[in-house]
């Protein structure tokens, strides 16, 4: 009796996972080509093999963040409100492993709209986005303000906080 009842469950697991199989095709959609999968992916990794050609330093990402970002996170990235602090005792990038983590993040999600936060107003050019991290590792003195910042040095620099043992994920 075991049998039949394990025989039968073998032939509806067999048959419930063909059905998808046999499902109509409605011929919505394609399979996105090379490029369009290159421009979504955005993402940079520690080693920064993926930052684009730009650069950038903290002066002139001053001017930028002033114009783009004080609205939210306050003067020189101090925010008292419910945005967070980018630099000072609330600062919570001093504790990123790498560099690039900030970059990634102001290229990918900044400049946000406000009062609907939950979408972007616009988009960053490479060079700004670099200006724009180094100005809040220059705020947070792990930079000097005339560093240039880009593809090649953004990598190598030492966040305050990172575990030694990360150097092997990231250039030295």
């Amino acid at each position: 009796m075991r049998w039949l009842g394990l025989v039968v469950l073998v032939m509806m697991l067999a048959g419930a996972s063909a059905v998808p199989a046999q499902l109509p095709n409605y011929n919505v959609g394609r399979t996105p080509t090379p490029e369009q999968i290159h421009a979504q992916d955005i993402t940079v990794g520690p080693s920064g093999k993926e930052l684009p050609p730009g650069k950038g330093t903290a002066k002139e990402g001053a001017a930028i963040f002033e114009k783009r970002c004080a609205h939210c996170h306050g003067v020189n990235g101090t925010s008292e409100g419910q945005f967070p602090a980018l630099s000072g005792q609330r600062a919570r990038v001093v504790n990123y492993p790498f560099a690039t983590t900030i970059w990634d993040f102001i290229n990918s999600a900044m400049p946000r709209k406000v009062p609907d936060i939950g979408t972007r107003e616009g988009t960053l050019t490479p060079d700004e986005v670099y200006s724009l991290t180094a100005f809040v590792l220059y705020r947070n003195d792990i930079i000097k303000e005339t560093d240039v910042l880009d593809a090649s040095s953004l990598p190598k620099v030492k966040m305050p906080k990172r575990d030694p043992h990360l150097d092997k994920v990231a250039p030295k």
